[in-house]
C-alpha cells in the first residue's frame, strides 16, 4: 500500500477537497432539538491532516457522511453541529453548506481564499453517494484541485466521495493522496498483512466466526498463533466436543469451525477456563469453570484467568500482535475481566516496544473503556475497514489513491 500522501504533493493556493470521517454521536436524533456533538473523538483525528493542509495555504472542502439518513428531510443528520465543533476544535469560522453540490456550493467553493475551511452537507442526503454515482462524484472532484482521502472508516466502501470523486479527479489531472490518518492506519494494518514481523500474534474475538473465516483463513497464512476468545470460542469449543450448555453457538459455521482447527494444528488457541452463568445478564453471578465442565443449563460469557495465563504466555515475545475483538460480553462489568486484562496486557507489551494494533469497532471500544487507547501502538478508527484489510482485500478507497 504505497500511496502518495499530503506531504507528497504541494498545496499552497490549491483548493483541497478532504474526506473525513465525521459520523460522530449526536446528543439527539429528534430534528427540533439542539443537537451538538457528544463525542469529538473523530473530528479531533483529522485535525493534523487539516491542520498541515491550511498551514501549506489550501483552502479546504471537506465533506463527510453522518447517521443513516434515509433523505435531505432526515434533518437530525444534518452537518451543523458537526461544522459548530470543528469550527471550536480550530479557533476559527467553519462555512457549513446546505448542499453537497449544486450552484451554491460551486460559487462558494469559487470564492474560497487559502486558510478557509468549507464543510459539504452529509453526503448520505445524496442518493447518489452509496451508488457511487459518477455524476455526483464529478461534481464533488470540480470544485477543487485536488482530492485527500483521510476517512479510513469507510475506505472498504465504493462510495462517491470515497472512491468514484478521487478517479473523477484524477481524470481531470488532480492529485489524489492520503491524509495523515489513512497514512497510519495503510502503515500500522499494512504491514500486518504485507510484511509482519514474527512472531506475529493474533487475537480474535467477538460473537461469530461467521464474520471472520475469511480472516482467521488469511492469518493462518500470515500470523503464528491466533488466540481465541468471546462468543466465537463456543463454537470452536463444540467442534472440538465439548458440552457448552446454553452458550451461543453457530451451529452452521460447525463445519468451518472444524475445518479451521484441523488447518491450524496447534496455531489456534483456544480457552482453558470460562465464566459461566445462569443468564445473558448484568447482574448474573459468574462462575469460573474449566472448558470440559460446563453445565447444561450454563452459558459462558468471557473467559477465564486460566485462559488469561495462557494467552499471556503465548503472547511472550511477540513482534507484533492485532486484536479484533472483545473477549467476553464487556458491555456488562461482570463479564469483562478477560477483554479488561487482555487490554492491560497489551498496553504492557506496547510499552516494551512490541507492535500493538488495536483493529478498531468493539476492541477499540473495549480499550477506550479501559482508558488505554493512548498506551497502543495503533488503534484502528475503522473496524469494517479494518477486517477487510486483514482479510487481504484491496479496500476502494485505498486503491483510488495515487500510488508514489
Amino acid at each position: 500500500m504505497n500511496k502518495k500522501t499530503v506531504t507528497d504533493i504541494d498545496v499552497k493556493g490549491k483548493k483541497v477537497l478532504v474526506r473525513v470521517d465525521f459520523n460522530v454521536p449526536l446528543s439527539s436524533k429528534d430534528p427540533n432539538d439542539a443537537i451538538v456533538v457528544t463525542d469529538d473523538t473523530r473530528i479531533r483525528a483529522a485535525l493534523p491532516t487539516i491542520n498541515y493542509l491550511l498551514e501549506q495555504g489550501a483552502a479546504l472542502i471537506l465533506c463527510s457522511h453522518l447517521g443513516r439518513p434515509k433523505s435531505p428531510a432526515d434533518t437530525q443528520f444534518a452537518m451543523n453541529p458537526v461544522a459548530e465543533a470543528l469550527s471550536a476544535l480550530l479557533g476559527k469560522p467553519v462555512q457549513k453548506m446546505d448542499e453537497v453540490v449544486g450552484d451554491s456550493v460551486s460559487a462558494a467553493a469559487a470564492a474560497l481564499q487559502p486558510g478557509d475551511v468549507m464543510l459539504l452537507e452529509n453526503t448520505r442526503f445524496e442518493a447518489g453517494e452509496k451508488k457511487n454515482n459518477m455524476e455526483l462524484a464529478t461534481k464533488m472532484a470540480a470544485l477543487a484541485d485536488v482530492y485527500v482521502n483521510d476517512a479510513f472508516g469507510t475506505a472498504h466502501r465504493a462510495h462517491a466521495s470515497t472512491e468514484g470523486a478521487a478517479r473523477a479527479m484524477r481524470a481531470k489531472g488532480g492529485a489524489c493522496v492520503a491524509g495523515f490518518l489513512m497514512g497510519k492506519e495503510m502503515e500500522a494494518l499494512g504491514t500486518a498483512v504485507t510484511n509482519p514481523p514474527h512472531p506475529y500474534i493474533a487475537i480474535m474475538g467477538g460473537a461469530k466466526i461467521s464474520d471472520k473465516i475469511k480472516l482467521i483463513d488469511n492469518l493462518l497464512q500470515t500470523a503464528d498463533k491466533i488466540l481465541i476468545g468471546g462468543g466465537m470460542a463456543n463454537t470452536f469449543l463444540k467442534a472440538q466436543g465439548h458440552e457448552i450448555g446454553k452458550s451461543l453457538v453457530e451451529a452452521d459455521a460447525l463445519p468451518e469451525a472444524k475445518r479451521l482447527l484441523a488447518a491450524a494444528a496447534d496455531r489456534l488457541i483456544l480457552p482453558a477456563d470460562v465464566i459461566v452463568a445462569d443468564e445473558f445478564s448484568a447482574d448474573a453471578k459468574g462462575d469460573i469453570v474449566p472448558v470440559y465442565a460446563i453445565a447444561a443449563d450454563k452459558m459462558a460469557l468471557d473467559i477465564g484467568p486460566g485462559t488469561i495465563d495462557v494467552f499471556n504466555q503465548e503472547l511472550q515475545g511477540a513482534q507484533l500482535v492485532i486484536w479484533n475483538g472483545p473477549m467476553g460480553v464487556f458491555e456488562f462489568d461482570n463479564f469483562a475481566q478477560g477483554t479488561n486484562a487482555m487490554a492491560d496486557l497489551l498496553a504492557d507489551l506496547a510499552e516494551v516496544g512490541v507492535q500493538v494494533v488495536i483493529g478498531g469497532g468493539d476492541s477499540a471500544a473495549a480499550v477506550k473503556k479501559a482508558g488505554l487507547t493512548d498506551k497502543m501502538s495503533h488503534v484502528s478508527t475503522g473496524g469494517g475497514a479494518s477486517l477487510e484489510l486483514l482479510e487481504g482485500k484491496e479496500l476502494p478507497g485505498i486503491a483510488a489513491l495515487d500510488d508514489k
